[in-house]
C-alpha cells in the first residue's frame, strides 16, 4: 500500500511557489503542440502549416482557463460564487472543470477556424489526438496534490493520502491518467490511421473520453458540497453523459456526410 505525501509545490523560484499543477498545464500544452506539429508535417490530412498551432496556443490557453473556471462556477459551486462573485477571479485557489474547459476550447476553436479559414472538424480532429497528453499530466498532478481522491478500498494498490486522512483509497487520479490519457491517446491515434474521415476522431474523443470518465467516476468521491445527484450520479458523470450524447450525434452526422 502506497502512502502519498507528495508536496504540491515542485520548487520555489525567487520566492514564488511553482506547483506541479502549473507545470502539468505548461508541459501538457508544450508536448501537445510539438506532437501536433509532427502530425501536420507527416500527414497530408492536416492541410495547414505547423505554425498554426503556435498561433492557436494563446487562444487555447484563454479557452481552457475561462471555460474551465466558468464551468466550475456553474456546474460545481454556483451558490457560493453567486454570493462571492469576486472569488471567481481567484483561479490560483483551484476550481477548474474539464467539461467547462472543453466548451471553452470548442468555442474558441470555432472562432479561430473562422479567422484562419480552417476546416473546423479537421482542426478539431488534430486537437482531439493531442489533448490526451495534457489530460495525462493533469491527472498525475491531481494525484501529487492529493485532490479528487478516490473512495475507500482495501486493494493492494490502494493509496493513503495522508494530507486527507489515514484511509486507504482507490488512486482514482491514476485510473483517469491511464484511461483518459494513455489509452485514449493510443485509441485516437489508431482510429486516425485507420479512418481518415473528417470529424470522426473528434466524435471518437467525445465518446471514449465520456465512457472512460463515467467508469472512473465510480471509484472517485463526489465533491463534498454536491454529493451524489439523485442519490447516484456525480456531477462528472452527468456532464459526461451530455458529452457522450454530443459525440454520438456528431458521429451520426459524420457518417451521413453532414
Amino acid at each position: 500500500m502506497f502512502v502519498n505525501n507528495f508536496d504540491p509545490v515542485a520548487f520555489e523560484f525567487f520566492g514564488f511557489a511553482i506547483r506541479w499543477y502549473s507545470l502539468a498545464y505548461i508541459f501538457g500544452l508544450v508536448f501537445a503542440i510539438q506532437y501536433g506539429k509532427y502530425l501536420i508535417k507527416n500527414n497530408n490530412y492536416f492541410n495547414f502549416e505547423p505554425k498554426i498551432l503556435d498561433d492557436y496556443l494563446p487562444f487555447a490557453i484563454i479557452g481552457i482557463i475561462i471555460g474551465g473556471r466558468i464551468g466550475y462556477v456553474l456546474f460545481y459551486d454556483f451558490q457560493f460564487y453567486l454570493t462571492n462573485p469576486i472569488e471567481i477571479l481567484y483561479v490560483w485557489q483551484g476550481g477548474m472543470s474539464f467539461h467547462g474547459g472543453l466548451i471553452g476550447v470548442i468555442l474558441i476553436s470555432i472562432y479561430f477556424s473562422k479567422i484562419k479559414n480552417l476546416k473546423l472538424l479537421i482542426f478539431t480532429d488534430l486537437l482531439a489526438i493531442i489533448t490526451p497528453i495534457g489530460l495525462f499530466l493533469g491527472r498525475i498532478a491531481n494525484f501529487i496534490n492529493s485532490e479528487l481522491i478516490g473512495s475507500p478500498s482495501n486493494l493492494p494498490w490502494s493509496v493513503i493520502f495522508i494530507k486527507i486522512d489515514q484511509i486507504p483509497r482507490h488512486p482514482s487520479q491514476l485510473y483517469e491518467a491511464i484511461l483518459e490519457g494513455l489509452i485514449l491517446f493510443l485509441i485516437l491515434n489508431l482510429i486516425y490511421k485507420i479512418k481518415k474521415t473528417t470529424g470522426f476522431v473528434s466524435a471518437s474523443f467525445l465518446i471514449f473520453y465520456s465512457c472512460f470518465r463515467i467508469f472512473a467516476e465510480q471509484f472517485r468521491l463526489p465533491d463534498e458540497h454536491l454529493g451524489y445527484i439523485f442519490g447516484f450520479f456525480s456531477m462528472g458523470t452527468i456532464l459526461s453523459l451530455f458529452m457522450l450524447s454530443l459525440g454520438l450525434i456528431l458521429i451520426v452526422n459524420v457518417k451521413n456526410n453532414k
